[in-house]
């Protein structure tokens, strides 16, 4: 705050772990400039819906709460105010709430104090009229007194917006001193030390003196700590800010965060994004097929290994085949290739349709006795043969059978919250985020090389050429609309990618509809070996036949046997 009111500070940049108050720093620039130095002010958060989040939770609320501004900001629900959710007027200026994903809030008006929210989480383009921090600071042109400021959790090193922002400050880190030695110093995560297996023992460890700090010094500590630039000053002041500097939270609460998180390579990530505002370094970005090849083990379809709990398949529609790839998962997603299926012919012809039905029926018995079915599966609608594909998933859809587009871009969720709808054949279009389930799979290939929790484990049926596929793509960074993207492209001119598309289509299917949170369930109460059989419920029967509708071809025609459901909605074709 000293600094936003610094006149030598033209930019504030803060690159921060979650929760350590930046929300409220916002809240105050902006009752400081609606009290004591009204100007025209933007706010960007990273969605529209989000902007209209913090006008209602956050703005409205200061603004009722505090005497100075209470009457300054009229109430939106005034005839006459002029104020909107989104736009308040206030003597001598205003203030504009917009979102990064929405151009239209980002020009038209000129602004002098313009605060980015989150930047990280921006996308590339406001619409296609370029990057979202360019847009803000182009309307500050006006103004000789201009103002920025922006803050948000790292991410991806390399394609981090608040890392290069931070780079170009000078880069102000707090110091605080040693409760015991007095001698400052910057906290470190490397310094938190404590007995395995015994968080609550978690201490700080003093750079200078070798003391073991509990919470009450470090408390003691970061209440006299000191903003000290490593960089020469050049007009744009930056911070960094971690948990540790935090008194909402103990270094037992970090100990306990980090030992789940390492776990696997997507929780670790989120881990140092978001508790020690660092970037994640992805080493996941290529793979080569060699040492994948040889953790090949001595299983097949006919005998699946205990650890299996759930089965889903992704198929890959090509113009002269279909080939399914066929996964298994058990707890904390640790993975295993059960079988690759390809079943060649026209996929515009039913035959070939029928085929992959005999595909979906199958039964697998796994090592301790159980009987498992194929409980979701993911069809690529993406090709040329999008509308026999949304006809044989809509026929299809109550045995979790779904028509699927592969949507690229970073931060997309890998399963999204609604489906879409297909233009020729109303049915669901689940529009999944490969670009996230990839980068996933690559991290746990790459990073996790024992068995358990997301471990990928492969069949000895898994030949060279399927891990050619598995690892045809790699990661590159790009120039787009002036910020650093990661874009995933093939490794060479015409190399195939089935194997990478099918297993993306198969943890796809595994997330999608309460599937994690089955999977999740399945891993408390794990059966035992004794309970070796389970009551199959649907029928392997040809669908009738009906020229008008295409009929459900698991469903049996002489018993119309009711399938049972648990809460949320997950169709079981079996009882576990």
């Amino acid at each position: 705050m000293d600094a936003f009111t610094d006149p030598a500070v033209r930019e504030l940049w803060v690159m921060k772990s979650a929760q350590v108050g930046w929300t409220t720093l916002l809240e105050n620039f902006i009752g400081y400039h609606i009290h004591q130095d009204p100007a025209p002010i933007l706010l960007i958060q990273p969605t529209l819906d989000l902007a209209e989040a913090f006008s209602k939770d956050r703005l409205a609320p200061m603004v009722r709460d505090t005497p100075v501004l209470r009457g300054k900001v009229a109430d939106v629900k005034s005839r006459d105010s002029g104020n909107t959710l989104l736009h308040k007027k206030f003597p001598g200026g205003h203030l504009t709430l917009a979102g990064a994903n929405a151009a239209s809030g980002l020009r038209a008006r000129p602004i002098r104090i313009v605060l980015f929210d989150e930047v990280d989480t921006y996308p590339a383009s406001a619409g296609t009229e370029g990057n979202p921090i360019s847009l803000g600071k182009k309307r500050q042109t006006a103004f000789w007194n201009r103002r920025t400021a922006g803050g948000s959790t790292p991410t991806i090193k390399g394609a981090s917006q608040i890392e290069e922002k931070f780079e170009i400050s000078d880069q102000r880190y707090f110091f605080v001193p040693c409760p015991h030695c007095d001698e400052f110093q910057r906290l470190f995560w490397a310094n938190v030390k404590w007995e395995d297996g015994k968080p609550e023992t978690a201490r700080y460890l003093c750079s200078h003196c070798g003391a073991l700090w509990n919470d009450g010094d470090r408390l003691k500590a970061i209440a006299r700590a000191e903003a000290r630039s490593t960089k020469p000053f050049n007009g744009i002041a930056g911070f960094h800010l971690w948990e540790a500097y935090s008194p909402f939270v103990k270094m037992e609460e970090m100990v306990r965060n980090f030992l789940e998180a390492k776990k696997l390579p997507e929780t670790l990530q989120t881990f140092i994004n978001t508790s020690l505002g660092e970037t994640w370094e992805d080493s996941g970005e290529k793979l080569e097929p060699v040492g994948l090849h040889a953790r090949r083990e001595a299983y097949t379809a006919a005998s699946v290994p205990s650890g299996v709990l759930l089965i889903t398949s992704g198929t890959d529609v090509q113009d002269d085949r279909l080939e399914s790839f066929v996964y298994g998962w058990g707890a904390d997603e640790e993975a295993w290739r059960i079988e690759h299926v390809v079943l060649r012919g026209d996929p515009g012809n039913q035959a070939l349709w029928k085929e992959h039905d005999d595909v979906l029926r199958r039964r697998f018995r796994t090592d301790d006795g159980r009987e498992l079915v194929i409980e979701a599966c993911c069809v690529d609608s993406g090709g040329h043969f999008t509308e026999q594909v949304y006809r044989y998933c809509a026929a299809r859809k109550r045995f979790r059978v779904w028509a699927i587009k592969g949507a690229g871009g970073q931060g997309r969720l890998a399963w999204p919250k609604k489906a879409g709808k297909g233009k020729a054949i109303n049915v669901p279009v689940w529009l999944i985020g490969v670009d996230t389930i990839k980068a996933l799979i690559y991290g746990r290939l790459k990073k996790v090389t024992e068995p358990g929790p997301g471990y990928v484990h492969f069949d000895s049926g898994a030949d060279e050429e399927f891990f050619e596929q598995l690892t045809s793509e790699v990661v590159v960074t790009k120039q787009s609309m002036g910020r650093a993207v990661r874009v995933w492209r093939p490794k060479s001119l015409g190399v195939r990618q089935e194997g990478l598309d099918g297993t993306v289509y198969a943890y796809a299917a595994m997330l999608g509809r309460g599937g994690a949170a089955l999977l999740a369930a399945r891993s408390k109460v794990r059966p035992s070996v004794q309970a070796s059989k389970t009551e199959v419920v649907a029928a392997a029967a040809e669908p009738e036949a009906a020229p008008a509708k295409p009929q459900d071809p698991f469903r049996q025609p002489q018993k119309q046997q009711k399938l049972p459901r648990r809460r949320g909605g997950f169709i079981h074709r079996y009882k576990w």
